[in-house]
């Protein structure tokens, strides 16, 4: 078993977070801090960041040791192509795959992935990071852009600073939202309360999701939110402080037996070229567990509790559509 990481709270505002490193732990030089971060052994709020990053206080460093045995290199896992050329590539992520590997953990990954079917993109801020310009949960699927080059990752990387990526999500939510088009400008940071959750708090980082409705269903609806900053667990964490948790997002609150997990896909995604400076959108429907979820609901079932007269009522309709459906065939 790998070591527990030591884990280090931000205590000033807009420090770089090599030199927060350097600072925090004992005989460490700046070139020593980098190498850890570099090296992927440095997260903030769980996520791979630059020694460049400037830090908000309150935030949680998890410094991993070095001596722990590194991660899978490769794996030849099957990859979801929507868009490739010489110098990126755009992938759909699966459900269940994490994205990048905790230090020292053998589990199989995204980015052992992207290694296995590109080799040099190894080179690309190291394995661990492996040319991925943004990152999703584990659980959420959808759309993800991977610099095959080191200008094109840069690039990549820095409209992403700028906010002049447009990325939008799918999200099928308990109830609907009034009004149905908003803005949700909350600040996020870790949940003094529990260290695995993200929470609206005051001291967090800016913060700011919109959406709209796109469909209501009996006791849920279908949104799409648009990502304008891209903070961790961000559209789960603010569609369950207005009320509108994420259904199957069992970590804010939201369990239901129709998915098993959240619904949240990573559905369209807008950049400009690093290389030829054209405009490239790009647009991916949900997997199967998401539209099985829909048809569901669709149908008149519910997220909630449904009363057991009404489920069994629903279901003999639905038995009846299928089989005229099979008369009308033959």
């Amino acid at each position: 078993m790998p070591e527990p990481p030591l884990e280090l709270l931000a205590d000033r505002d807009d420090e770089r977070l090599d030199v927060f490193v350097s600072r925090r732990l004992p005989g460490s030089s700046r070139t020593q801090a980098r190498r850890l971060i570099d090296e992927g052994l440095v997260r903030v709020e769980s996520a791979l960041e630059r020694p460049a990053y400037r830090l908000r206080s309150g935030e949680m460093i998890s410094v991993h040791h070095p001596e722990t045995p590194p991660p899978p290199l490769s794996a030849a896992i099957e990859l979801e192509i929507v868009y490739e050329d010489e110098h990126l590539a755009v992938l759909d992520k699966p459900a269940g795959l994490t994205v990048h590997p905790a230090p020292g953990e053998r589990e199989t990954t995204l980015t052992s992935a992207i290694v296995h079917r590109w080799p040099e993109t190894a080179a690309l801020g190291g394995a661990l990071r492996a040319g991925l310009a943004h990152r999703l949960d584990r659980d959420t699927t959808g759309l993800l852009m991977v610099g095959k080059t080191a200008a094109a990752l840069e690039s990549l990387q820095g409209q992403l600073r700028e906010r002049a990526v447009e990325k939008r999500y799918w999200a099928v939510v308990i109830g609907a939202p009034d009004p149905e088009i908003g803005l949700i400008d909350a600040p996020l940071g870790r949940d003094p309360a529990d260290p695995r959750r993200i929470a609206v708090v005051e001291r967090g980082r800016s913060s700011r999701t919109g959406y709209r409705v796109v469909e209501r269903f009996g006791d849920a609806s279908l949104l799409e939110c648009e990502l304008i900053t891209g903070r961790t667990h961000q559209i789960r964490v603010h569609l369950a402080a207005i009320g509108h948790a994420v259904a199957g997002d069992t970590l804010y609150g939201a369990p239901c037996d129709q998915i098993g997990r959240q619904a949240l896909h990573a559905r369209a995604l807008g950049f400009t070229h690093p290389e030829s400076g054209e405009t490239i959108g790009l647009e991916r429907e949900p997997p199967e567990d998401f539209q099985q979820l829909l048809e569901y609901l669709r149908g008149g079932g519910l997220l909630l509790s449904e009363p057991a007269p009404r489920r069994a009522q629903r279901e003999r309709n639905r038995r009846g559509t299928k089989r005229r459906r099979s008369q009308h065939v033959r």
